[in-house]
């Protein structure tokens, strides 16, 4: 199992917004081979911003790897960071894992 996340700073007001983004978007994850599932998380709140993370499963880092060329990918991507970059408090960060137990 490979789990691939991207943590995002979200200015405070804006958390709706942010949501109605994801939800809104078609992520074509569904047709990727190897794809487990896709959950967006909410976190803590500050007075600088709301934590929130992308989180997939895939089978494999291959899987995850083979998804970021293919596309997919491309297509999920293409609107990504338009029109909306005033909600961000700075850009994503990915964190990837490996399962190892």
């Amino acid at each position: 199992m490979y789990i691939a996340m991207n943590r995002f700073k979200i200015k405070p007001g804006c958390e709706q917004d942010f949501i109605d983004i994801w939800a809104g978007r078609d992520s074509y994850l569904e047709t990727v081979p190897g794809f487990k599932s896709f959950n967006l998380l909410q976190g803590e709140s500050s007075e600088e911003f709301t934590l929130f993370s992308s989180h997939a499963i895939w089978e494999s880092k291959q899987a995850f790897e083979a998804w970021t060329k293919s596309e997919a990918f491309r297509k999920a991507h293409a609107n990504a960071g338009k029109g909306r970059k005033d909600i961000y408090a700075g850009p994503p960060k990915l964190e990837c894992f490996e399962a190892v137990l």
